[in-house]
């Protein structure tokens, strides 16, 4: 079974920081991370995607059009068994409120502590298994 991690964030260069970050684990088929350009889009893939592979959606907050604050309580209604981590310039207090009031399980700050995400994404695939 592949697992799909759903990373939504609309600046162009995300994605390859995240494959050059997690490229070990791409190539050995490890783990799918798949790109969203917007909330929209991350909506729709989400939305097809109606195995459990699905296991973690990563997504930044500021984004033109739907916020990720606006698009997540949709994906967690649409997909309630997939943990969402949302991803901010700004750690703010009041920002980590409204995430996790929303049904964020996580707030990461820019720029990415990526050992700490490689945590999150292990422990996410330990309980897929």
């Amino acid at each position: 079974m592949s697992v799909y991690i759903l990373v939504v964030d609309d600046e162009p260069d995300v994605e390859a920081l995240f494959r050059q970050q997690f490229r070990r684990d791409l190539k050995s088929g490890r783990f799918t991370m798949e790109f969203a350009p917007s909330a929209p889009a991350a909506l729709e893939r989400a939305a097809e995607i109606k195995d459990p592979s699905l296991i973690l959606i990563l997504s930044d907050i500021n984004m033109p059009g739907m916020s990720g604050l606006e698009m997540l309580p949709k994906v967690r209604a649409e997909r309630p068994d997939v943990p969402v981590i949302m991803i901010t310039a700004y750690g703010d207090t009041e920002t980590r409120r409204k995430a996790i009031e929303n049904g964020a399980v996580g707030l990461l700050t820019k720029p990415i502590d990526f050992a700490l995400l490689r945590l999150e994404i292990d422990n996410r695939l330990g309980q897929a298994a």
